[in-house]
């Protein structure tokens, strides 16, 4: 681990932390995601965190966020009808949880200015993905058969790197490959996606706690706490506007959110 991933902790405003969190956790509610990736320049930009250091706190806010989600969707989309489809679930499980222990295995040993720009790469990969794929159509899976459970192993490992690397859910790669993968219709895509983010986020940070840099959650606690029921409060709350705004409007928006934001983190490096 390299200590320039590390800076020592200060003061940060309690509520810009659960302002900030609440905006970007009604972002991410809008369109079914946590808001992981809007919080990260967030918390590199304005609350100046190390890179690796956003990445965890990022990690255990959004760990806080699908935990909650999960029962907060259950009235739509029962736990019934998420498990009868299990088998989904395990084939993606298979590869994002060893993506997301190989993904935080390299965060820890990439050098600061490596890492600030892995992370805007992977930002503005996903603005792409949120424009191109996230509405995408419920229809007939790509694949079947071994095929299907080959690509779903192969995806599952990718989106586990990803996840680990910016301390995401991976809900804005995980819902687009349940709907196009498999056929799977667009609400229970965000709770099968949900399914496999919860474990695939708990060994990323299993991973990330065997590292010395995993004490600024220790450092950051009342920050943490703080900005993470902001982010719970601002989730239900994007739920609950969710149809008001069009997401013809609201992802072209978001996706240029996270541009401007790439740019910012690749030039801190």
């Amino acid at each position: 681990m390299h200590q320039d991933n590390v800076v020592s902790s200060e003061p940060r405003s309690a509520p810009a932390a659960f302002s900030g969190g609440a905006v970007i956790g009604a972002l991410g509610g809008l369109i079914g995601l946590g808001g992981a990736e809007f919080r990260l320049p967030l918390l590199i930009g304005l609350f100046r965190f190390a890179a690796l250091e956003a990445v965890i706190l990022n990690k255990a806010m959004s760990l806080v966020v699908v935990a909650t989600a999960l029962p907060f969707r259950a009235r739509t989309v029962p736990f019934a009808e998420v498990g009868a489809h299990w088998s989904i679930i395990l084939n993606l499980l298979a590869g994002s949880l060893l993506g997301a222990w190989f993904g935080a295995g390299w965060a820890t040993r990439l050098r600061s200015e490596t890492l600030y720009r892995v992370i805007a790469m992977l930002l503005v990969m996903i603005a792409a993905v949120l424009v191109l794929g996230h509405d995408a159509s419920t229809g007939a899976a790509l694949v079947t058969g071994p095929a299907q459970i080959v690509a779903g192993v192969i995806v599952g490992f990718l989106i586990g790197v990803v996840a680990s690397l910016l301390g995401v859910a991976g809900g804005e790669l995980l819902i687009p490959t349940l709907v196009l993968l498999f056929g799977a219709d667009i609400k229970l895509a965000g709770s099968l996606s949900l399914a496999v983010s919860l474990p695939t986020m708990i060994v990323g940070f299993t991973r990330y706690s065997r590292d010395q840099s995993f004490a600024v959650i220790g450092r950051n606690r009342a920050f943490l706490l703080v900005m993470a029921a902001g982010s719970i409060i601002g989730t239900f709350i994007g739920g609950q506007l969710l149809g008001i705004v069009p997401s013809g409007v609201l992802l072209p928006l978001l996706a240029v959110i996270l541009v401007v934001s790439a740019v910012k983190v690749w030039r801190h490096a």
